[in-house]
Parts: structure tokens; sequence; C-alpha cells
């Protein structure tokens, strides 16, 4: 199955704050995950799904999203101390 993208705006804040040597190595990781057979077995489930339904680790960073159909939609890209509060 092929996944689209999809950005909410409170995560685009978040990627606008980075700077862009990370920004780049997110959407290369990114790409590599939604470009694999089964972008699911990168991603870690959490518990209690105030934030999201999963997380991905690219480095220090966590990008949090949920699936909506063939949606993966981002909803923060954090740094790790601060990706759940």
């Amino acid at each position: 199955m092929k996944y689209k993208i999809a950005v909410t705006r409170s995560a685009q804040k978040d990627i606008n704050k980075l700077n862009p040597i990370i920004k780049k190595r997110i959407h290369k990781k990114l790409e590599y995950f939604i470009n694999n057979e089964d972008p699911l077995k990168f991603a870690v489930g959490l518990a209690g799904n105030e934030i999201g339904g999963y997380r991905w680790r690219v480095g220090v960073f966590r990008v949090i999203f949920d699936i909506d159909g063939d949606t993966i939609v981002i909803l923060r890209v954090r740094h790790r101390r601060d990706a759940y509060k």
C-alpha cells in the first residue's frame, strides 16, 4: 500500500523552526519510511493517544503521526525532551 503524507499546521511550524540540516535529515528519513513496504514496522505505537497514535524516531527528534486511510498525517515534529508534553 502506498501512503501519502499530510502535514498539520502545528507540525509545519515545528519543522520551520528547525535548522536546514535537521530538516533535510527528517525529510530523507520520512521518504525512506514512506517508500518502504510497511512504514509502520519502523513506528512505535503510543499509549494514551493524546498526541497521536504512532511515532518515528529520527535522531533525537520524534515525528508523531496518525494514519487516516492511505494518508499518514504528521501531527508534530519535536525534540524528544519536548515530544510528549
